[in-house]
């Protein structure tokens, strides 16, 4: 029988109602001065009204069984590129979980991924939480739904909202501590761009900003928006990693590889790594490391610079040299652990002067 249900929080106090009632009354008798029970008065019914404007406000819809379910699942990560959903990805993770209960995150948005992975797949239960706010992703209610779950996934959206709101509170516990137990996880465009130890975590974007654009990056690496964020989620292979989205169809090499120099350029790692996934496409990556690549998009590409850049500077033209490329088609493989292609086409690319040069005469950077 299928049940669905929804849930919002109300606003939990942090200190007992009546309790500080009561100190409110003696703390009157007690003060002699005017001045001092004015300002009393008036601490007290600011942290009143902190409480009651600080609500806790996540919500959870779910379909199916309404009683959890323990099964044995199996690792995996699944890294989406965006646009079209890829069933052959979710049946993937619905497998990996063995029957289980299915959980979409989200910051924003609705409960739509329910439908659509209930009819793909044989689980328990599908469901959707969304965590808005920092204050939602503390609540002891949403982190044991989170541990409960046997395959998490991460909708799109804007990543700025995952680490801005995530990035420090007992959901980013609750989502690794996930991972480390091995159970799988999944991410579509801003949830894949979260996936690796670094992350391009759209913090400096405004709510109607086009999407950070190669042209932007390439002329100075340091652009104001080009805002690096590191250590949100621990995924095993993608460490010294970064991810992105949309990749050839919104032409983002170019500030893809901008990315790299500044991971580079300050020191966060000697030798970084990149995958970078098409719309349409998925990366599917097992537990041993071996990738295979699904969807009927360009596929993924696989980077990785041989030295660190020349040039990286505030306000100067990037140039930066021999950055490996390996791109593999839907049906192709990658060991992301030996870093090593299997059937697809390998190539290097280069920037000088905030211009890239390819060693593909006839496909370019792609």
């Amino acid at each position: 029988m299928a049940v669905a249900s929804s849930l919002q929080q109300t606003p939990s106090w942090d200190f007992p109602p009546y309790d500080s009632i009561g100190i409110f009354l003696v703390a009157m008798k007690s003060f002699r001065k005017t001045r001092f029970l004015f300002l009393f008065v008036l601490s007290f019914f600011l942290r009143l009204g902190l409480a009651a404007a600080q609500p806790v406000s996540w919500q959870y819809f779910r379909i199916g069984d309404t009683k959890d379910v323990q099964t044995k699942p199996v690792g995996g990560t699944a890294m989406m590129g965006g646009g079209d959903d890829l069933d052959e990805a979710f049946r993937w993770l619905c497998e990996k979980g063995n029957g289980g209960d299915f959980l979409v995150l989200r910051a924003t948005g609705d409960d739509d991924y329910n439908a659509y992975v209930n009819k793909l797949c044989k689980l328990n239960s599908v469901a959707t939480m969304i965590i808005p706010d920092r204050v939602s992703a503390q609540d002891a209610g949403a982190i044991e739904i989170i541990k409960k779950a046997e395959v998490l996934f991460i909708s799109g959206g804007d990543q700025g909202n995952y680490i801005r709101n995530w990035k420090g509170t007992a959901v980013q516990e609750a989502i690794n501590a996930h991972i480390a137990a091995g159970k799988p996880i999944g991410g579509t465009s801003a949830g894949l761009a979260v996936q690796g130890e670094f992350v391009y975590g759209a913090l400096g974007d405004k709510p109607d900003d086009a999407d950070l654009a190669s042209a932007q990056v390439l002329p100075n690496p340091y652009f104001e928006r080009v805002t690096l964020e590191k250590d949100f989620l621990k995924i095993p292979h993608l460490e010294e990693l970064i991810t992105d989205s949309h990749f050839a169809k919104r032409d983002r090499m170019g500030r893809t590889l901008g990315f790299l120099a500044r991971i580079m350029q300050d020191e966060w790692s000697k030798s970084p790594r990149e995958i970078a996934v098409d719309e349409k496409s998925a990366v599917l990556l097992e537990p041993d490391g071996r990738a295979r690549v699904v969807g009927t998009g360009k596929g993924a590409y696989f980077l990785r610079p041989a030295r660190a850049p020349e040039v990286c500077k505030r306000g100067e033209a990037l140039t930066f040299r021999d950055v490996a490329v390996y791109r593999v088609r839907t049906g192709g493989h990658f060991d992301v652990a030996a870093w090593k292609g299997e059937d697809g086409t390998g190539y290097s690319l280069s920037v000088v002067n905030g211009k890239i040069e390819s060693t593909q005469s006839d496909k370019g950077v792609y």
